[in-house]
């Protein structure tokens, strides 16, 4: 009984090692192995791969972990930095090598230079644009006969934010008159307006206490033009402001107004200012359009030296988009209407502008 329960411990024991030494594998060496080519018999060294490899189809968003994607995001976005910088210092370096043989540069693609030809385009020197400046509701203006004389107005009842909006649109616009309405249909409103001597007249909307709208009539003949207001900031809430305007005649700037209803909008808007700014003021009022937007923008400006100019933004700032353009004074019923803007049918193709 000893003898065989001996022989048995022994061999369990001996399994138990043999399953220990069959765990235990050797490390495989970190040196090149060397195979054989069968083909032509020729020794072939293989090295380690160091580093992750991804495969080809690996992407960011297989990624679970929110941090550490987050973190590959930030370093891709480096990584694809620094190669466009030396890329661009490359062609630099070429450019300078060349000299005068150097290519031209390459001009990017934009929704703008990429624009459908508009068959309404103005030209400068056209017979009939020319006659057509001439006869229209703005000739007075331009031809010095009368002066700008402006009144502000708002939806009844206005809020806070419209009212300071309509002081600052006084300080911007010079002989502009801030009244409210009290109740008054802007039918009343226009009459009044043309026996006291006003050219234009600013009518202010407000939705949920937000200027959203704004109605610019020109008196006496039109014609009225409606817009929507967008992206308000007034001078408490823009940073690095200047200091308030001052009561000097501003300069205009009127940018990319090309086509026939962008050059009477365009007229629209100059006739609001007098014909000779004050230079001593520094001071220029800023429309410029793109992409159908009118972005306003108020500014004074300073010369550093003879090359150098400095700008410093007074405010406010606010973004138009025409919705109509109307023949004559505000009538809502009975109004002619030169043009109508239909979003689903104009706004079809993002390459197609208007103004």
């Amino acid at each position: 009984m000893d003898s065989t329960e001996l022989t048995t411990s022994e061999s369990v024991s001996k399994k138990k090692g043999k399953t220990k030494n069959l765990k235990r594998k050797p490390k495989p060496d970190k040196a090149p192995v060397e195979k054989m080519d069968q083909a032509e018999g020729e020794v072939t060294d293989e090295k380690p791969v160091s580093g992750a490899c991804f495969p080809p189809t690996f992407s960011m968003s297989d990624i679970k972990n929110k941090q550490r994607r987050h973190s590959m995001f930030l370093k891709l976005k480096e990584q694809k930095r620094r190669l466009k910088l030396e890329l661009k210092k490359k062609r630099k370096k070429e450019r300078k090598a060349l000299g005068d043989k150097a290519p031209p540069k390459e001009v990017p693609k934009t929704i703008e230079n990429q624009r459908i030809y508009d068959e309404t385009t103005v030209n400068p020197e056209d017979e009939e644009v020319a006659f057509d400046e001439g006869t229209d509701e703005f000739a007075a203006y331009f031809n010095r006969l009368t002066n700008p004389k402006v009144l502000i107005t708002t939806s009844d009842r206005p809020r806070g934010r419209t009212v300071r909006f309509c002081d600052h649109l006084a300080t911007v616009i010079p002989h502009a008159h801030v009244y409210y309405r009290r109740g008054l249909a802007l039918k009343r409103v226009i009459p009044q307006c043309v026996s006291r001597g006003f050219t234009y007249l600013i009518v202010i909307n407000e939705d949920r206490k937000v200027p959203n709208g704004l109605v610019l009539c020109h008196l006496p003949d039109g014609p009225t033009a409606h817009f929507k207001l967008s992206s308000v900031r007034l001078r408490k809430e823009m940073k690095r402001k200047g200091k308030s305007p001052t009561e000097h005649v501003p300069e205009v700037i009127l940018n990319n107004f090309t086509t026939r209803l962008g050059h009477s909008i365009g007229r629209l808007f100059a006739a609001l200012f007098p014909h000779d700014p004050q230079f001593v003021g520094r001071q220029v009022a800023t429309f410029h359009n793109q992409r159908d937007f009118i972005f306003f923008r108020f500014h004074r400006y300073i010369f550093k030296n003879e090359k150098r100019v400095g700008i410093q933004e007074l405010g406010p700032r606010f973004t138009l988009k025409l919705r109509s353009l109307q023949k004559g004074t505000f009538d809502s019923k009975f109004g002619e209407y030169e043009w109508v803007h239909k979003r689903h049918e104009m706004d079809s193709c993002r390459r197609k502008f208007h103004l």
